[in-house]
């Protein structure tokens, strides 16, 4: 199955960089471009993606081009100046630092700046309110930084883009990347642990060994001093609502029934914690587990730094490969054969 054939087996896509510079918008441009021209999709970005220069290193950035009938959010300055011939579908009430969001349907294809929702509430609502113009795919262009974008609770799939601005060595980019598709690939919860905590928005809560949904009473795996020694000695899983911290991870780590407690959390972009914390915990008998999970369909690099500093692409993609275990590509240097 190829590259695009995977993605369009999904209703939504996160495009996620692991830095700036990693080739986000040219992975962007590149699925557009390949789409099916039956495939009706629609396109936002938490940023401003389409610019044709960085506004921070000053180098030349792939402009964002939408063909015919393609679906298209943006905030509404951007709409003004926007290089294509477009019908205004919809200007809604959500906003960004920009203004208002507009909606539109390209009728003669060009360039635009995109700058849409940004918060994983309101993409939701955009996800479900492109759905309504009959889109079979609704892309969101994300970044690490704002993993709100690549929430299993926003979207179905997910690409991610790494290369060497993330790292211009070869061996911790891989091992850095390697650790983010872990993240990704979390296993997900049995259906009876998704039943109980899946509606629970905050705090942490735990399940006795008898059954029983304990609320701990605190607003965050931020403050649990009080609450650590109920949480080891009676818990059979302990779910946090919000961010995953090392401070936590650690506490659980050094108690002894760490084999004992399957720690959940809602999805990957939930986890804030190093990769020696997370070695850690996992080497002493630990497991983490996910109530919902997207499917990472790729692993896009750009081998080029913003410095200038050029990787070697095929031994890049080599090496992810053997590492992360889901396809890699090069889509610039080998765009004919993804």
């Amino acid at each position: 199955m190829s590259f695009i054939g995977e993605i369009i087996k999904y209703r939504s896509l996160s495009i996620v960089g692991l830095e700036k510079n990693t080739g986000k918008t040219e992975c962007l441009n590149f699925i557009l471009n390949r789409l099916p021209s039956q495939c009706k999709v629609a396109v936002t970005s938490i940023g401003i993606d389409g610019e044709s220069k960085d506004q921070v290193t000053g180098t030349a950035k792939p402009e964002i081009a939408l063909r015919e009938g393609m679906y298209f959010s943006t905030a509404e300055v951007f709409y003004r100046s926007r290089r294509l011939l477009s019908e205004l579908v919809e200007i809604t009430n959500e906003r960004s630092s920009l203004g208002r969001i507009v909606t539109a349907k390209v009728l003669i294809g060009g360039k635009i700046l995109l700058s849409g929702p940004s918060s994983a509430a309101s993409l939701r609502r955009w996800v479900a309110g492109v759905n309504k113009l009959n889109v079979n795919l609704a892309i969101i262009d994300g970044a690490l930084s704002r993993l709100s974008s690549a929430s299993p609770a926003v979207s179905e799939s997910l690409v991610l883009t790494t290369g060497a601005a993330y790292s211009v060595n070869m061996d911790r980019l891989v091992r850095k990347t390697k650790f983010i598709v872990e993240l990704v690939g979390i296993e997900m919860a049995e259906e009876s642990l998704r039943e109980i905590f899946m509606d629970i928005e905050k705090g942490v809560w735990g399940l006795s060994r008898q059954g029983k949904l304990i609320d701990f009473k605190v607003a965050s795996s931020l403050t649990i001093d009080k609450i650590q020694d109920s949480l080891t000695r009676d818990c059979k899983a302990v779910f946090v609502a919000g961010a995953l911290t090392d401070r936590f991870l650690n506490m659980i780590s050094d108690s002894r029934e760490v084999k004992e407690i399957v720690l959940l959390v809602r999805d990957f972009t939930k986890i804030f914690v190093t990769e020696e914390a997370y070695r850690l915990f996992i080497k002493r008998g630990g497991r983490i587990k996910v109530l919902q999970k997207s499917r990472l369909i790729a692993v896009c690099v750009n081998p080029t730094s913003p410095r200038g500093i050029v990787l070697d692409s095929d031994m890049l993609c080599e090496k992810l490969h053997e590492a992360v275990k889901v396809p890699v590509y090069d889509i610039v240097k080998n765009k004919d054969k993804v």
